[in-house]
Parts: C-alpha cells; sequence; structure tokens
C-alpha cells in the first residue's frame, strides 16, 4: 500500500477520535455552565428534585447531540432527535399516567401542557420567594432547562459559538440576584465562569485542528505548526479576559441595580416578600404558598401587632402612604418623642427584638408606640407623627434591631370618658364628596345605642365580627370590589365579604362619618410560637400569609387605639374596669397592651379562604403524576430499549430487502446498498463520484474486497450504459455484495460498526447529498 493511501486511510481512522473527544469535551462544558446558571435560582426556588431532573434532562439532551454528530447527521436531524429525547423523558417524569407505556405521549398528555405550564407560571407570579414548587412549577424548570441544554448545544457545538453561549447563560444566572437581592451566588458564580472558559479553550484547540481552517494553515496546505504556541497563547489570554470581563460585570455592578419594592407577592420571583402600602393587598393574601418574613420576640406576654406602614389621606378610591420630614435614626438617642397621655393613666415599658428573614421593603415593621429603634444598618429615617420607620437607603433584607416602646394602659372608665378627636392631621377626618350614603347611615344604625365614643366603636367591632360577614379572598374578586375603594365599601356593606383590607376600610370611613379621626395601618399580624425562647422570651415566627391591614382611631390623652373588625382574624380590642382585676389591663384575656387588638392566637388570614393548588395527581381530570402502575420500572425500559432499537430495524429491513432484490440481480439495488453501508461507517458518497472511482477508493482505503466491488461496479455500469437491466449471473449480486460488506466492516473500528447498526445515518442521509460527502480528513505527509 502506498504512503499516500496508507496516510488517507490513517487520517480517517485518526481524525474521528479527537474529533468526537471534543463534542464530548464541549458537550461536559456546556452542562457545567448550566449547572452553574441554574444554582443561582436556589435562591428563589426552593431545592428539590426539580434540580435533579433538570439537569438529568440537559445531560440526556447534550448526549444524544454527541450521539448524533458522532454518525454525522444533519444539524436538523440532531435537533429533532434531541427534541423527541426532550419530549419522551418530560412524559415519563410528568405525563407518563396518560402516556403509552408511560413514554409515548398521548393526545390527553399533550392536554397537560397548557394546564402545567399556566399553573407554573401562576406559581411564580403569586408566589413569594423562596418559592416551593410544586407539580407545575417543576414540570415548567426541568423543561425550560431541557430547552435551553437543547438550544446551547447547537450554539456551540454546531453554530461554533460558545462566548454567545456563554454571554447568555452569564445574564440568565444573573436574574435571581436582580430578582432578590442579596450576596452572589459563588459556587454557582466560579463554576459558570470556569466551564465558559473551558468551552473557549476547547473551541480554539478544535478549530486550530481541523485541516480545512485557512486560519491555521500554511503555504501548500500544511498545518502552520510553528504558529501553534503563539495563537495558544493568544487564545488564552482572550478567553481570560473576557472572564475578568464577567467577574466585574457580576461582583461590581450588580450591587449597583435598583432593589425593587414592589407589592408582597405580587412579584413573585421579582421581589420576595415586601409590603404593599396602597391596600392593594388581594394578590398579597392569595399566594398559593407561604414563607417565613421574620422572628420577634417581646417582653409582653404575647407577641405584638408590627406597624409598618400609615395611611391616613383617602380620595375616594385609593388610601395614601402617610408622608412628611423624616430625622435620623441615632443609636444613643430616642427615635421618637415621648408619648403624651392624660395623667391617671398607666404606662408599661415593653421591649422586642426583630430578625428579618425574607422581606425587601422599605418601611420597618414596629411595635406600637415604638420610642427607641436601634441596631439597624444603613440609613434610616423616624416619620413621628405615626411612629413608622422608612429606610432612607436600603432595606428591610437581612435586618436585626431592637424596639422599646412605652404602652398605654386605659381602664375602660378612663377611654370611655374620653371624645374620639384631638390634635392630628386633618387628613384623618376627610370623606370624599361622592361617599355613598349607606356607609355613614349603616354606621348611624349600628351605633344608634352607644353612650360613648368608644363604646360605638366597640359596637362596630362587634357587627362587623359577628356571624353577618365572613372573610373571604374570593367574593371580592367575584363581585368585583376587590379594592379599598368607597365603592368598595358599599358593594362590601351588601354583600359582607370580604378580607382585612375591606373590614379596615369599612371601619374608618364609618369612624369618620360619626367624626372621629381615623387611620389605617398596614403590617403583619402576631407570630406564631416556635416553642424555643431567649432570655426566657419566646420567639414568634410570622409569615408572608400574616400581612394584614387594621383601622385606628385617636383619643386624645391616650392616643392612637387600633381595633380588629377582621371576622375571624385576632380579637375586638377592649379594655378592662377599674374595679376589676388588675385594674388598667385589657379584659378578656386581651394582651398587656392596650393599644393593640389582642394578640392572642389568630388564624391566618388566608385560612379557610386560599385556593388550593387543584393539579395534583388524579386532579382535573387529568392525572400528571401517580397511577404508574405496578411496573413503571420494567415498562419504561422495555420501552426505551424498543425505541433505540427501532432505528437498527429499519435499516436492517431495507437492508433484507436491498440483498433479496440483488439476488434477483438488480443492480440498482445493490449499488445502493453498498453506498447506504459506506454512509453508516462513515465514508464520504460524494454524488460526483463516478461508481468506478468509488469502488477503487472502497478497496484502496477502507478494506472492501476488490473482486466483489468489480463485480458490482461493472453490474451498476452495465445496467446505466448498457441495454441489459439485470445482471445475469447465477446467484444474482447478493454473494458480492455480502463480500463487500464483509470487507467494509473489518475495516473500521467495533465502536463504529455498533453505531452503524444501532444509529444509521442512512437514513436520513441519501448518496450524492451535501451530508454524504463531509472534508476528507487530513492525511499523513
Amino acid at each position: 500500500m502506498s504512503t499516500e493511501a496508507w496516510g488517507a486511510r490513517g487520517g480517517a481512522r485518526d481524525r474521528a477520535p479527537w474529533a468526537r473527544r471534543t463534542d464530548v469535551l464541549l458537550a461536559a462544558g456546556v452542562l457545567a455552565a448550566l449547572v452553574g446558571a441554574t444554582l443561582p435560582l436556589l435562591r428563589v426556588i426552593d431545592s428539590g428534585w426539580w434540580l435533579a431532573a433538570a439537569l438529568g434532562l440537559a445531560a440526556a439532551v447534550l448526549a444524544t447531540g454527541v450521539l448524533g454528530r458522532g454518525m454525522r447527521l444533519p444539524g436538523v436531524a440532531v435537533a429533532a432527535l434531541e427534541g423527541v429525547v426532550w419530549v419522551l423523558l418530560l412524559t415519563v417524569m410528568f405525563g407518563r399516567s396518560s402516556a403509552v407505556l408511560w413514554m409515548v405521549p398521548t393526545p390527553d398528555t399533550f392536554a397537560t401542557v397548557p394546564v402545567l405550564v399556566s399553573a407554573g407560571v401562576e406559581e411564580i407570579v403569586l408566589g413569594a420567594a423562596p418559592l416551593e414548587p410544586g407539580v407545575p412549577l417543576t414540570f415548567v424548570l426541568v423543561a425550560a432547562v431541557g430547552l435551553v441544554a437543547l438550544a446551547i448545544d447547537h450554539v456551540v457545538l454546531t453554530a461554533r459559538m460558545p462566548l454567545l453561549a456563554g454571554v447568555a447563560l452569564v445574564a440568565t444566572s444573573l436574574i435571581p440576584s436582580i430578582a432578590v437581592p442579596g450576596e452572589i451566588d459563588l459556587v454557582g458564580f466560579v463554576v459558570l465562569s470556569v466551564s465558559v472558559l473551558f468551552l473557549l479553550r476547547i473551541d480554539t484547540r478544535a478549530r486550530h485542528r481541523e485541516p480545512d481552517a485557512p486560519s491555521v494553515r500554511g503555504a501548500g496546505g500544511y498545518a502552520a505548526v510553528a504558529d501553534e504556541p503563539r495563537r495558544s497563547v493568544g487564545a488564552t489570554a482572550t478567553a481570560l479576559a473576557i472572564g475578568a470581563i464577567a467577574v466585574v460585570a457580576a461582583v461590581v455592578a450588580t450591587p449597583l441595580l435598583p432593589t425593587p419594592l414592589a407589592r408582597a407577592g405580587s412579584g413573585g420571583l421579582g421581589t420576595g416578600s415586601t409590603i404593599d402600602p396602597t391596600l392593594e393587598l388581594g394578590d398579597d393574601l392569595r399566594q398559593p404558598r407561604e414563607t417565613q418574613v421574620l422572628t420577634v420576640r417581646s417582653s409582653a406576654s404575647d407577641a405584638p401587632y408590627l406597624r409598618a406602614v400609615t395611611l391616613s389621606d383617602f380620595d375616594g378610591s385609593v388610601w395614601e402612604p402617610d408622608t412628611g420630614r423624616t430625622t435620623p435614626l441615632a443609636a444613643d438617642e430616642e427615635s421618637f418623642p415621648a408619648l403624651e397621655v392624660d395623667p391617671g393613666i398607666e404606662m408599661e415599658e415593653q421591649r422586642a427584638t426583630v430578625e428579618i428573614v425574607d422581606l425587601n421593603s422599605p418601611w420597618l415593621p414596629v411595635p406600637f408606640p415604638a420610642t427607641t429603634v436601634t441596631g439597624l444598618d444603613g440609613a434610616w429615617g423616624a416619620l413621628a407623627q405615626n411612629r413608622t420607620v422608612v429606610a432612607r437607603s436600603g432595606s428591610t433584607q437581612g435586618q436585626g434591631y431592637d424596639v422599646e416602646s412605652t404602652v398605654p394602659r386605659p381602664t375602660l372608665e378612663q377611654i370611655s370618658g374620653i371624645e374620639a378627636g384631638g390634635q392630628v392631621r386633618e387628613e384623618s377626618y376627610l370623606l370624599p364628596d361622592d361617599l355613598p350614603a349607606v356607609i355613614e347611615q349603616t354606621a348611624r344604625e349600628v351605633t344608634a345605642d352607644a353612650q360613648s365614643d368608644f363604646e360605638a366603636l366597640q359596637d362596630l367591632q362587634a357587627w362587623f365580627r359577628s356571624s353577618e360577614f365572613e372573610y373571604s379572598l374570593e367574593a371580592p374578586v367575584e363581585e368585583g370590589f376587590d379594592g379599598s375603594g368607597a365603592l368598595a365599601v358599599a358593594d362590601f356593606l351588601a354583600v359582607r365579604q370580604g378580607y382585612c383590607v375591606h373590614f379596615a376600610s369599612a371601619f374608618a370611613l364609618m369612624a369618620r362619618t360619626l367624626d372621629m379621626p381615623s387611620r389605617i395601618v398596614v403590617g403583619y399580624l402576631p407570630g406564631v410560637s416556635t416553642n424555643e425562647s431567649t432570655d426566657g422570651e419566646t420567639i414568634y415566627s410570622v409569615s408572608s400569609s400574616q400581612l394584614h391591614s387594621w383601622p385606628e382611631v385617636h383619643f386624645p390623652g391616650v392616643g392612637w387605639v387600633p381595633f380588629e373588625p377582621t371576622n375571624s382574624l385576632g380579637s375586638p380590642t377592649s379594655f378592662s374596669s377599674a374595679g376589676a382585676a388588675g385594674s388598667g389591663a385589657p379584659a378578656d384575656g386581651a394582651p398587656e397592651d392596650a393599644l393593640q387588638p389582642d394578640a392572642g392566637p389568630t388564624a391566618s388570614p388566608t385560612a379557610g379562604a386560599r385556593p388550593q393548588d387543584d393539579l395534583q395527581a388524579g386532579g382535573g381530570g387529568t392525572t400528571t403524576t401517580g397511577g404508574v402502575g405496578p411496573w413503571p420500572g420494567v415498562g419504561t425500559g422495555m420501552l426505551l430499549l424498543a425505541l433505540l432499537a427501532l432505528p437498527g430495524v429499519l435499516r436492517e429491513a431495507r437492508r433484507r430487502r436491498a440483498v433479496q432484490a440483488a439476488e434477483g440481480g438488480d443492480a440498482g439495488a445493490a449499488w445502493l446498498a453498498l453506498q447506504e453501508l459506506a454512509i453508516d461507517l462513515g465514508i464520504p458518497v460524494p454524488g460526483a463520484e463516478s461508481p468506478r472511482a468509488f469502488g477503487a477508493r472502497l478497496t484502496r482505503h477502507h478494506g472492501a474486497s476488490e473482486k466483489a466491488v468489480g463485480v458490482l461496479v461493472a453490474a451498476i455500469e452495465r445496467s446505466s450504459y448498457g441495454a441489459a437491466s439485470r445482471f445475469e449471473h447465477g446467484g444474482g449480486l447478493a454473494p458480492a455484495l455480502a463480500e463487500a460488506r464483509t470487507g467494509l466492516l473489518g475495516g473500521v473500528t467495533p465502536w463504529r460498526r455498533i453505531l452503524s447498526v444501532a444509529v444509521p445515518r442512512s437514513l436520513v442521509i441519501r448518496p450524492g447529498s451535501a451530508y454524504a460527502h463531509p472534508p476528507e480528513p487530513a492525511t499523513a505527509r
């Protein structure tokens, strides 16, 4: 065999291993980059099996791509094959109960996809980070990561643009950090950065080894080996520079992005938990899941209500938060002036320690009436008129602080002898000109028998908490009064179903119609005991579902007194008589803090009213999980084996038909069978090459029998150029075809023989097409 022939044959064998190795390395780099880009999601989504499923699906898609390219399938065929794997594995994970053999989707399976996607998006929109992924959200996450893997696979391995893929993945990884500000996920960032650099390096080395790349070939077609070290150093420097830019962008630029301050829960992954200062709390309270917002411990006997925002100005449709000049909080002095109360009213000093777990808001939750707030990081201001604290820069996230309060404790006789009013903001009295008459009319009917302002307010509170009203999150939506405006309050009084916003708004407006100054507070209900304590003080946990609003009415000499009209939440505000034991304390087991509604055991604001996730196994008439039978693993395995064997079976059926035709002397069928075998083995079959030239190349470079190939070449030439259409010979052309096949199979590696049977390229590539004659590998010189 000549040196040139040996080199050509050796090149065909030598290039395949490094080319396959490059594909495997690039696919591994893509998978590692996906891991790095996915890890930051754990900031906003609880860990669970979704992460393993998503990365497993991505790995399967990438492995399919490597296999398809190893067989030199067209890019479209590779994408289609990856898409099939994506669909099949998603069906196994989420739709096997309605699929054939738990893997092949049916129309019922596809019908569940819009339902899953819609429910998953709802979890994101209405949820608060960190989300606890249910089946719908898990489906969206796993499917999305699989699709990203498919797209990045083609960007890197087909289009050969790893830098573009790296930019896309870096941008994706930054989204959770922007959505929920906090420390950068260093592990994910390092994994992603190293992976992108690895992809750039492997791609650069592969380009240098490609014999048809003009940038690495010298005159006469010889590789420019002398330039390789310089090019290698340049590529490495470029990769490091890109990595440095990514580090600067992530470490320096990301913290400078503005902190989102949208409504609690309404932002879902975009904001985490925060506080809505506009009383549009419907979506917040209808969150499908809740998260811990903060913990609090107090010297009081029970957990306190925590106020954040005070709203006094009402224009008929919207309650506006109080504004005004704030004074800087100082660690060594009182944050607010001392509370002025009438002589004879007892005062009690209380303290509380609050630790923020997951709350991104400029409004600080504090007990009322606070006098000193210490321990905060950043610049904070005190709004003296309503004793609230607001951030001048930064937010509540990660804060821990101490609050001291001085709580008035009047007796029932003392507060009953005081008329509501006093020197307060004018907005606390104002009513809109178009206030529905039913609001004032109802207020006067309910309080007709009251002997004092406080008794009138108690009558209103008792009326709202009676059986005539029902706490509901859905009725306001269904009846069209999901808000706090005057018209919504009128509708609420007619329907008598609503949530805290409606109860608080109705109470405050009705108090104003009785010439009493009122306002609304947005904050949190008392938390739930964690059964833990520090320094003898119980630690309470407050969740996002305990976001709440309640009204307050001002009494001169006592201050702003809160009430709890919301049916089924907390306990009504009341005070004990001076003649009762422990005079000065709230009555009926109320907490020691007389300026708060009873903070005893409370139901969650969404208890019994929050819609449940209907998309459970077997729900909604279409199951998405569960009910998979006693042998899901066996059935899935058998189906997988059948699908893997299907291409080989189809190819073998085609080969047998060709052999049968060759036995009858059909030269065209025999020659096509030889060409298809060459395609399966990765041997170029260009359309411009004559049968004689093609046959000579098979015998010289690929081990085919010269005698057998000669018979087939003579037959196809005679059939093409002669009068006879059949080769007249005993046994036909089948023996010559079999001998040529044996020689070609013996001239390739075992791995190539296995692939030619398992994944026959000739099923999608025809002889003479663009994919049937890839560039010849470099030859040894």
